[in-house]
């Protein structure tokens, strides 16, 4: 059952993500933002690639870089609930994994072909799952969390950087 997730499946906060998504298809969905990204994406040279729109902010490259790391783990955590495996999974800390991550250091086209790369894989992994997979849950992070709700998870997150890059970088 692929429907919208609903409250209880994942942590209330997600829900700041998830309302980012439409209805529909949640696969189609990510088909149609992995289009609207790169769109978006090539539309930045590596060198707008290192702005920050303030000083202690994230540049644009560690913006996607972090986008691409949290599909990432999402993907991962769908993946193995979806598959029933029983142990929890651990915290993801944003700060920790974008500091080790050195994005800045890497090219920007290389950022994009990563993030590419990382939703094409998300998309086969969804959309080969089986139907008594979507509603499977686990804990991640200490909250309870349906592979459904993961799917939206990974779409709403990255709607909402798309409109931080928009909003803040872009302008």
């Amino acid at each position: 059952m692929k429907g919208r997730p609903q409250k209880g499946e994942v942590a209330d906060y997600y829900f700041t993500y998830i309302d980012k998504v439409g209805d529909g298809d949640i696969v189609s969905t990510l088909e149609a933002q992995l289009q609207r990204g790169l769109a978006l994406f090539a539309g930045i040279s590596e060198q707008a690639s290192r702005h920050r729109y303030a000083p202690d902010k994230w540049s644009i490259r560690q913006v996607l870089n972090h986008i691409n790391d949290a599909e990432r783990v999402f993907a991962f955590r769908a993946l193995w609930f979806a598959r029933g495996l029983p142990e929890a999974l651990p915290s993801f800390d944003q700060d920790i994994t974008s500091a080790a991550a050195h994005a800045d250091e890497c090219a920007w086209r290389d950022h994009v072909d990563e993030f590419r790369v990382i939703r094409l894989a998300s998309i086969a992994l969804l959309r080969n799952l089986p139907d008594d997979a979507w509603l499977k849950r686990g804990i991640a992070s200490g909250n309870a969390v349906s592979v459904r709700g993961l799917a939206y998870i990974i779409a709403g997150h990255t709607e909402h950087h798309l409109g931080v890059l928009n909003e803040r970088y872009l302008q």
